[in-house]
């Protein structure tokens, strides 16, 4: 893999050079396009047509109304696309491609203009992109913390709900133990005459100031 890089005069350049032979059964690339163009550099792609022998491609980069041009050639590659760079801002440029296979080059390519964007354009669209990025991060955290408050929330109601099914299950477990204490309380209080419980009463009755019998002692002599 190779790569020679030539600003050549165009008056003396033809296709490879003067001695230059084109591949007959060699068709010139197609669809030849830019892509991520900015104020310095841009990215030029291409098709070939199916059935090919190519081992490689070669493009010619030139301003707009200058004599000179940049010759970029690389063999033993498949790559349908290639990089320029160190272009100028707010320049129009016309780019030709060429397919390389073992009998020589193909027929250039339809002519591909562009204009490079200027500075101020590169630089807006880098801050928008910065700010978008930005944007996207911040609502990448806001989501998060809203994540995280929810699961927080979800794990207190859960704390809550385990520790009232606790109590309850205590509550239960200690209800027989009390039952058992009320009843043996009951029959530490009962008698025969009050089996259910309560004081026991004298089984003596009254004394009736009211009804008082005279008694007399008899003494024997």
């Amino acid at each position: 893999m190779r790569r020679v890089f030539m600003p050549t005069p165009l008056l003396i350049l033809s296709c490879f050079g003067a001695s230059c032979v084109l591949a007959d059964s060699l068709s010139a690339p197609v669809n030849v396009s830019i892509r991520d163009l900015k104020g310095s550099s841009a990215v030029v792609t291409w098709d070939i047509p199916d059935g090919e022998p190519v081992i490689g491609f070669a493009i010619t980069q030139q301003k707009k109304d200058v004599r000179m041009l940049r010759f970029i050639q690389e063999v033993n590659t498949t790559t349908r696309s290639c990089a320029l760079w160190d272009l100028e801002a707010d320049t129009d440029y016309i780019v030709h491609v060429q397919s390389i296979s073992i009998s020589g080059p193909s027929p250039l390519s339809e002519p591909l203009h562009f204009k490079t964007p200027k500075e101020a354009e590169t630089q807006a669209s880098k801050s928008k992109d910065e700010v978008t990025m930005e944007e996207v991060g911040q609502n990448a955290q806001l989501r998060a913390g809203e994540l995280i408050i929810i699961v927080v929330v979800l794990i207190m109601w859960a704390g809550v709900i385990a520790l009232f099914c606790r109590q309850y299950d205590i509550i239960k477990d200690n209800e027989p133990n009390n039952n058992k204490d009320k009843a043996k309380n009951s029959s530490e209080c009962s008698t025969p005459e009050h089996p259910s419980g309560g004081l026991l009463r004298s089984k003596f009755p009254k004394n009736n100031n009211n009804n008082r019998t005279p008694s007399a002692n008899i003494i024997k002599v």
